[in-house]
């Protein structure tokens, strides 16, 4: 069965081999820049999607474009960013975590991709069309069919494993974003609330909930780890970014805030 004129089982063939260099050359890249082991990639194994999707769009899109190297860079650019903001976007729609962030170059949009990244995109994929890949293509089309169809049974069945597993826990992550965020946005509202009372009423109120967030913070940091692990630069989402310091600050501003009425209510009460 083809796709685009090029066997389906060859391209994930490609896509299994480029994912596994892109794992190396992060890994490599990200280890020597923080001076410790760093194995990228969200999933467990040592792949990384991204690019082996992007090398697969590669070979398919930009291979007819080899006879004009201009509009092979052109469309290489936008292709290859095009494919970094989705993958982007869905990480942070999907898990509400930011993996990667160029918010501190000058030319990005919305941190998920910028200029000079994209202009590399350009240089790497005529890299990768016109050097890299033709010997492996010539490696992937000379296997037996019976040993190609056998690889691609057995990387489907492990990729399919390893992506069960980092799903699930992307979605406890997602969940336990969501759920510490409820939380602190309950317990500002309750001492929003509570600057009305006087004494220790407000710590009586909030008590439980200050415990479930604490709770929700603690186990927030056991499943987001090795994703912290992984990625020194990860952030929530800014819709999600609400922090226990946040919390404790409001909560020392509120406590200010009664202190000062309840003085005021004194002072008020001897006039009389």
């Amino acid at each position: 069965m083809n796709f685009m004129g090029f066997p389906i089982s060859n391209l994930f063939l490609y896509f299994i081999l480029y994912s596994f260099l892109g794992w190396v050359m992060e890994t490599c890249y990200c280890s020597v820049l923080e001076r410790r082991l760093v194995p990228r990639g969200f999933l467990y194994g040592p792949i990384c999607p991204i690019y082996g999707g992007g090398v697969v769009l590669m070979i398919l899109f930009f291979t007819p474009l080899k006879e004009n190297l201009l509009l092979f860079y052109v469309t290489a650019v936008v292709v290859m960013t095009s494919w970094e903001y989705l993958v982007g976007w869905a990480l942070e729609v999907t898990t509400h975590v930011k993996y990667w962030d160029y918010s501190q170059y000058r030319v990005n949009l919305k941190g998920r991709v910028c200029l000079w990244v994209a202009l590399t995109w350009g240089v790497l994929s005529y890299i990768v069309i016109f050097f890299i890949h033709p010997p492996f293509q010539e490696l992937v089309e000379g296997l037996p069919v019976w040993l190609e169809f056998m690889l691609c049974g057995a990387f489907l069945a492990l990729l399919s494993v390893d992506a069960t597993a980092t799903v699930r826990n992307l979605v406890l992550v997602a969940l336990n974003v969501e759920s510490v965020t409820q939380l602190g946005q309950e317990l500002q509202l309750q001492m929003a609330l509570g600057k009305a009372e006087l004494g220790d009423k407000l710590e009586d109120a909030t008590a439980a909930l200050r415990e479930r967030y604490s709770e929700q913070v603690a186990q927030l940091e056991q499943v987001s780890r090795r994703f912290r692990n992984i990625y020194s630069t990860l952030k929530v989402n800014q819709k999600y970014s609400i922090s226990h310091e946040d919390i404790l600050a409001a909560a020392a501003l509120a406590k200010e805030e009664l202190l000062r009425r309840k003085d005021a209510l004194k002072s008020f009460r001897s006039k009389r």
